[in-house]
């Protein structure tokens, strides 16, 4: 590549050039010096070249030093970084100096992305991953489509982000490069994160500890401990969060890299936060205050604020709780970050309402619902976009892969083609061979692609049945109690109806009300076994607790019947099952039981030991079925709309589901009754032996 020739260089300075590019390579290092110290040592540097006799502001070691240093200022003077960068840009352009051009505007890219102008740093990434393309830098590559993915879940495009991500995954992989495998892996499990799915987070952060013991470098290892400590936080597993944040700490701190020692402190106040410990969540999180006052770090800067607001409101200072969950929504707004003006909304929700500004505190509790709405359709879309990119990026590299095969039975053909001249005896014999091979493998492929046509108009037949039993059941058991209440909040609205007529409408409304949430809880349940997202995880379980739980529950509704609920289970009930799972199978049978079950009935729980399951059975005195509604209820497509005694709704979803769930845990479920005497539901699940091969989550 043509560079503009520099001055010549004598001995001396030859050798104080090497020493300081030497330097350079050090202080760039957070794992030799810390960050204020890398920066100072930075500073002294450039001066040094500056002070040359022979400087010239082309050299590439000026250059480089001036990314360097806006690299380090990035978080301490983001405006020294705009302007280093824009520096370095201008003169690597003068010098014919493409990988200078491209850190500088890699820089500019950081600058924006932080500003929360996504298009403008998206828009300098595409630049630089140009030229770096252009140069064949395979580091500054993966540098560049690690960002541009970042900036793309920024925005929300979290197919994108996940796409990039992938790729960067194969380029490093590629090209062994440990340290941006470790980056990219954690970028995924924050993704995950995100996202509220922590168990497919904690999968991606295992293969990042993995290759951080391979690097061997203890501030990556610390930097990776932090975000799971964050994780752990989020789900309630206070002692691991503790565990590896006080890790984390330690190496930060003898390192000084301050941008990363606060967030850490941060997530250790919300671990206390979590814990109820308030006055410790309040002095960890004033540690990281008083490091972000020497940071410019607004995005580090909500999730530390939003901490402090909680904290404050909890010690019941509710002014300075307030002007905190303002400055961290005033900077959420700015940055478009909607899970951080949520927070700020509904703290401020509370705040106003301790201060019995009701109107005041409805907006905001109006704006949380909204954002909550959205960032909730947002999250199931994030769901299916990042399965969809995933799945389509498999189907790339498949087809890459069989392009590769083509292309090398093309060069084979060759090969063959040059020996059919020289050997004119075997080529009859070779062809019809090669012909039958030809032919078998066609067939072959002929029958596996019919197969796979057959298979997925079963799953589209599939999808579409489920697609209509869906919407039938949205329309017909939940639009129809909605829309009474409506109606009857439309009556009252406008003066048809006094406040004591829509007061005895109350006991109606809460039935529907139940009746909803408890077909939503089913419709989602059953919903995400059929779109593959429901996986099984057995486990040791007690049935009698699970029972004892869900009689409980369902008291009240069995109060108001005046019906008899007996649990016959005794404590070594023990199984090996999806606790989840089996808790939903227990609690729509009990709650079908209290439905078709008349006043001053009774429901029985028993539970018989067989030869490796237990034989669970669900007993009532209702009023049975005959055997055409008994042949019907656990059909494939059965959608079953009964009424209870007391005119209860029911769709049959419960027991479609309930069917999914025993199934999955190997069991099976039936039915036994006799009309106007009673039902009993029976269903099997393995006792509680572990599979051989069955290891303990650490």
């Amino acid at each position: 590549m043509h560079q503009i020739k520099t001055p010549a260089l004598n001995t001396f300075n030859i050798l104080r050039t090497r020493f300081l590019c030497f330097v350079l390579i050090l202080v760039s290092t957070q794992t030799i010096y810390g960050q204020k110290s890398s920066r100072d040592s930075l500073e002294i540097v450039l001066k040094e070249v500056k002070a040359q006799t022979d400087f010239n502001v082309q050299d590439t070691v000026h250059i480089n030093l001036l990314n360097a240093l806006g690299s380090e200022l990035r978080y301490y003077k983001t405006d020294s970084l705009l302007l280093l960068s824009g520096q370095a840009l201008n003169y690597s352009r003068l010098a014919n100096y493409k990988k200078g051009e491209c850190k500088a505007l890699l820089g500019i890219g950081n600058y924006y992305s932080d500003k929360g102008e996504h298009t403008k740093g998206i828009s300098y990434y595409k630049k630089a991953l140009t030229l770096a393309k252009e140069i064949e830098n395979s580091t500054l590559i993966l540098r560049i489509h690690n960002n541009l993915a970042g900036e793309y879940e920024y925005k929300g495009n979290y197919a994108e982000a996940l796409n990039g991500y992938l790729k960067c995954i194969e380029i490093a992989t590629k090209v062994d490069d440990q340290h941006m495998l470790s980056i990219i892996n954690e970028n995924i499990a924050n993704l995950y994160a995100s996202q509220k799915d922590y168990r497919q987070a904690l999968d991606f952060f295992k293969t990042v500890k993995k290759i951080n013991d391979k690097i061997g470098n203890n501030v990556y290892s610390a930097e990776t401990m932090s975000n799971m400590a964050s994780v752990y936080a989020d789900m309630g597993e206070l002692e691991y969060a503790m565990f590896n944040i006080n890790s984390s700490i330690s190496t930060f701190e003898k390192h000084e890299i301050m941008d990363w020692l606060a967030f850490a402190y941060e997530v250790k106040g919300k671990a206390y936060l979590k814990d109820n410990k308030f006055k410790w969540a309040l002095y960890w999180y004033k540690q990281s205050e008083k490091l972000h006052s020497n940071l410019e770090d607004d995005r580090g800067k909500i999730d530390l604020m939003n901490g402090m607001a909680e904290v404050h409101l909890a010690l019941q200072r509710d002014s300075i709780s307030k002007d905190y969950a303002l400055r961290a929504f005033d900077i959420s707004k700015k940055l478009q970050f909607k899970e951080g003006m949520q927070k700020c909304a509904l703290t401020l929700y509370k705040v106003y309402k301790n201060k019995k500004d009701f109107d005041t505190a409805l907006e905001y509790h109006e704006l949380y619902q909204s954002l909550s709405d959205t960032l909730s359709r947002n999250e199931n879309k994030k769901s299916l976009t990042m399965l969809k990119t995933k799945i389509e990026h498999e189907k790339q590299k498949e087809n890459l892969i069989n392009q590769n095969e083509m292309a090398l039975a093309k060069q084979k053909n060759y090969v063959n083609a040059a020996l059919c001249i020289l050997l004119v005896f075997l080529v009859v014999t070779f062809l019809m061979r090669r012909s039958e091979r030809i032919q078998k493998r066609l067939n072959i492929e002929l029958y596996n692609k019919t197969s796979e046509l057959v298979k997925n108009e079963r799953e589209l037949r599939d999808i579409n049945e489920t697609k209509d039993k869906l919407f039938s059941i949205i329309g017909h058991d939940l639009r129809g109690p909605i829309g009474a209440f409506q109606g009857l909040v439309k009556l009252y609205k406008d003066k048809e109806i006094g406040k004591e007529e829509f007061l005895d409408f109350i006991p109606k409304l809460g039935a529907d009300i139940d009746h909803i949430s408890f077909t939503l809880n089913n419709l989602l349940s059953w919903g995400q076994t059929q779109m593959n997202g429901s996986v099984t995880k057995p486990t040791i379980v007690s049935l009698e607790n699970i029972v004892d739980d869900n009689i409980n529950l369902l008291t009240e509704i069995a109060t108001s019947k005046s019906i008899n609920m007996v649990n016959k289970l005794s404590e070594n009930t023990l199984v090996w099952s999806d606790s989840d799972q089996i808790d939903i199978v227990l609690r729509n049978l009990i709650s079908n039981a209290l439905k078709f079950t008349p006043n001053k009935g009774l429901i029985t729980i028993n539970a018989v030991e067989r030869a490796n399951n237990w034989e669970i059975s669900v007993r009532d005195t209702g009023v049975g079925m005959d055997r055409e509604t008994i042949n019907k209820i656990f059909s494939e497509n059965a959608n079953i709309t009964t009424y209870g005694t007391n005119n209860e709704k029911g769709t049959g979803l419960g027991l479609s589901l309930c069917k999914e769930m025993v199934e999955k845990n190997g069991g099976a479920i039936w039915v036994e009754s006799i009309l106007n005497r009673g039902t009993s539901f029976y269903f099997t699940v393995p006792r509680a032996t572990p599979p051989k091969n069955y290891q303990r989550a650490s």
